[in-house]
């Protein structure tokens, strides 16, 4: 542990959650991104940063951060690090779980603080709340637009696929599987079915029995995962914008490639260092530039459900 702040966090704080590594050119945006929403308390786990991450990281006031120097594929990917942080510290908190890349959009988010979500959802009894994941992702060559620290990454990453997207039920844990998008589209065209999962159920009202099973896609007990109506009508949910495809990705996928803590034998950042030799465009003339939430819900990639 480097920093533990957790006496100090309110009763019913919003509480997130997430790993990570040499990630600091991307913190000071991450953090004033969900301060803004409404996230009260960070809590953290630093896998061996050696970029300052870790000491700008155990300066701000918000932030518990613990330091793993162990295996991150033996970990399950960061996966218990976290369960012992969420049974610890999250027992009756909202907690936001996601990666330091990806940003949490909901319906209403320009108006309403997270504070508004939880609590509806709480009135409701819900327990769960799901987010596709969005791969964003500038016009041009990843390499062409530096990003800055501090920067807002959707003033580079503006563009999204709007469509090819597959969903199937996985029978085994009751939640929904969807893949496509661009990295289908560009970095597994050849074998779409082996694209990264998109599905997340990354918003749970935190009880010390419940576990993410494969990264933030399904957890324990499996009702948390009947995140979508099976009568025909519609849950609410929300979108992850991930924010992976700047000009400092080339660099992270070399990094990773050589750590080989990835899943799959970092099958996928194999393939993202092939494709990214022949510097790929990823923009093709059906790509959508984001505007906000009620574009999502139109195109129905999100939705308000009966939240008024």
């Amino acid at each position: 542990m480097v920093q533990d702040r957790t006496p100090g966090m309110a009763r019913e704080a919003v509480v997130l959650l997430c790993t990570l590594r040499n990630e600091k050119i991307r913190l000071p945006f991450f953090l004033r991104y969900y301060r803004d929403l409404g996230v009260e308390h960070f809590l953290l786990v630093d896998n061996g940063s050696d970029d300052g991450s870790r000491d700008y990281l155990a300066a701000q006031p918000d932030v518990s951060l613990w330091v793993a120097k162990a295996s991150y594929r033996g970990s399950r990917f960061g996966v218990d690090w976290l369960t012992w942080l969420q049974r610890r510290y999250c027992h009756g908190h909202w907690c936001l779980t996601v990666d330091v890349d990806e940003f949490f959009v909901y319906p209403f988010c320009e108006t309403r603080p997270l504070r508004a979500l939880t609590d509806w959802l709480d009135a409701s009894e819900v327990r769960s709340f799901a987010a596709m994941m969005l791969d964003m992702y500038p016009k041009g060559s990843i390499s062409a637009q530096p990003y800055q620290e501090g920067q807002n990454p959707f003033e580079i990453a503006q563009w999204f696929d709007s469509g090819n997207y597959t969903i199937h039920r996985n029978a085994s844990y009751g939640n929904l599987w969807i893949q496509g998008g661009p990295r289908a589209r560009v970095f597994f065209g050849d074998s779409p079915e082996l694209a990264p999962a998109l599905n997340k159920v990354p918003l749970v009202k935190w009880h010390r029995s419940y576990a993410y099973v494969s990264s933030t896609h399904m957890l324990l007990p499996r009702g948390l995962n009947l995140v979508y109506d099976q009568a025909g009508g519609e849950k609410a949910s929300g979108c992850l914008l991930h924010a992976k495809f700047l000009d400092t990705f080339a660099v992270k996928a070399a990094e990773e490639m050589a750590r080989g803590q990835h899943y799959g034998a970092s099958a996928e950042y194999k393939a993202y260092q092939e494709s990214l030799a022949k510097q790929p465009d990823m923009w093709c003339k059906f790509s959508e530039k984001y505007i906000n939430w009620r574009q999502l819900e139109i195109l129905g990639l999100m939705s308000k459900g009966n939240w008024a």
